[in-house]
């Protein structure tokens, strides 16, 4: 039911319209064939008839619904969801879009007391109505589906606390870390990730059904009881806006674009884990693709495509800013380029996270390959010059006399711990033999104890810190919104 509609799936008898009345004639075929939208607005089709129910009761308590009309209708609208779930109602060839469908699909059931429904709204509240429902279930459905991507990098860390590793910068040796602690920093990032859809949650949960086509209504409906019944925190306050506000669809869309980078960047490190060069890990085969000419080759194809799919998602939330900058107040039919977007970057997300997570979970972590990895490239020069500064050299001496032993080290193609006394006091008086005491990787990670450091408790802590959070990020995603 949630779903796009291909062409051959429709049925096809007579058009009918929402709008005909005016017209002595119908739509050109260049028209009809442009203004069609059912074939992917058919994924709004239970949030529409979601809102239905609700406008129907709106409807009674008016007045304007009897007390044997509501029911009636309130049947028509369940067994029509059921039969649009399943798949015995679709939409029709001639039908322009998702409302006028559904609408037609309640007049075959009820005949004209199925017209009653359209009274006190507008196809522009309704869209809008649908639109932020569709987003706001489905922003869970990607928080369930990241917080398993979460879990799985969590996962790996905590069999990885011990495990010293390359840090780097412009992806050059840096310092040494611990892979848990590289791990988590992905995790950091998802978990901002989550706060921002959770916080865009709290501003797309406005009503704007019983704003009508972008005045109100004068018939005696209440947009507030509206809003309540359909887990939204509040109704909109200005009409207008509420028709012709698509924020929460730029900023969904944003916040699936940076969702989208972050999955990018891990997917571009294991890329270069997986390599020959680096070997820190090995994808499992059921997370891997192989060549159609190489017959050695295993690829990393989700990591591959979720960097893909980055650009694709940045792609929408800068098509709706081009879209919306010009638009006069209030609805105009520009805003159904709104759907698709929207439609696209779910279903992305959903496709991508369960992948990544399964990739991340299953793979193999070289633990000694990263350990025998990590001092290299001189990667322990700063503790070197740390050192010297407790002892009370300027780190401005301390950096030039550690950035000397680095270029003699380099010319002689040796490492930091293989210069001799002579050699160090050579290069600088500051080199004393007491230097070697710091060139050790565990000792080096263990006193970067500061908070958020990489020594072996605080990266406990974050762990800990974060098995909690991940939680609270099911929990949200498994809960009704409101």
């Amino acid at each position: 039911m949630t779903g796009a509609v291909p062409p051959d799936r429709m049925s096809s008898p007579d058009r009918m319209s929402l709008w005909g009345g005016r017209f002595e004639g119908g739509p050109a075929e260049a028209l009809a064939r442009l203004s069609v939208s059912v074939h992917f607005d058919w994924r709004l089709a239970p949030y529409d008839l979601l809102a239905s129910k609700a406008h129907a009761r709106v409807l009674h308590r008016a007045g304007l619904l009897d007390d044997d009309e509501l029911p009636a209708m309130l049947g028509a609208l369940d067994e029509l969801a059921e039969q649009a779930r399943d798949g015995r109602f679709t939409p029709r060839v001639e039908d322009e879009d998702v409302h006028t469908a559904l609408e037609r699909g309640l007049i075959e059931k009820l005949g004209p007391l199925g017209g009653k429904l359209r009274a006190g709204r507008s196809r522009n509240d309704q869209v809008a109505t649908d639109l932020r429902l569709y987003l706001r279930h489905h922003a869970r459905l990607v928080v369930a589906q990241l917080s398993a991507l979460e879990q799985a990098l969590i996962g790996q860390a905590t069999q990885h606390l011990d495990t010293p590793a390359p840090g780097m910068t412009h992806l050059q040796h840096a310092q040494p870390v611990l892979f848990a602690h590289q791990l988590l920093a992905h995790v950091q990032a998802f978990a901002r990730d989550v706060h921002r859809l959770r916080d865009w949650d709290l501003r797309a949960s406005v009503s704007p059904l019983g704003s009508g086509a972008l005045a109100g209504s004068s018939l005696p409906v209440d947009p507030i009881s509206t809003a309540a019944e359909l887990g939204f925190g509040s109704a909109a306050s200005n009409s207008m806006d509420a028709v012709s506000d698509r924020d929460f669809v730029v900023e969904f869309l944003f916040c699936t674009a940076l969702l989208g980078v972050h999955l990018s960047r891990l997917g571009e490190e294991v890329v270069l884990w997986n390599t020959t060069e680096f070997g820190w890990v090995t994808l499992d085969d059921a997370f891997s693709t192989g060549s159609s000419i190489m017959p050695q080759k295993k690829n990393p194809d989700i990591a591959e495509l979720a960097r893909g799919k980055a650009g694709r998602l940045i792609g929408h939330v800068t098509g709706q800013l081009a879209m919306l900058k010009g638009l006069p107040l209030t609805y105009d039919r520009d805003m159904q380029e709104a759907q698709e977007p929207s439609f696209d970057a779910v279903e992305t997300l959903l496709l991508v996270l369960p992948a990544m997570a399964g990739m991340i979970a299953t793979m193999t972590v070289h633990a000694k390959v990263l350990e025998a990895a990590a001092p290299l490239g001189f990667a322990l020069a700063t503790d070197v010059a740390e050192l010297l500064v407790r002892k009370g050299v300027p780190f401005r001496e301390a950096h030039e006399a550690v950035g000397r032993l680095v270029v003699f080290c380099t010319a002689h193609g040796r490492e930091l711990d293989k210069v001799d006394d002579a050699e160090l006091a050579a290069v600088s008086p500051h080199l004393t033999p007491d230097v070697r005491s710091v060139l050790d990787v565990r000792g080096a990670i263990a006193s970067r104890r500061g908070h958020g450091g990489t020594a072996p408790e605080r990266v406990a802590e974050q762990l800990a810190v974060l098995r909690i959070e991940v939680e609270a990020h099911r929990d949200w995603a498994l809960a009704t919104p409101s």
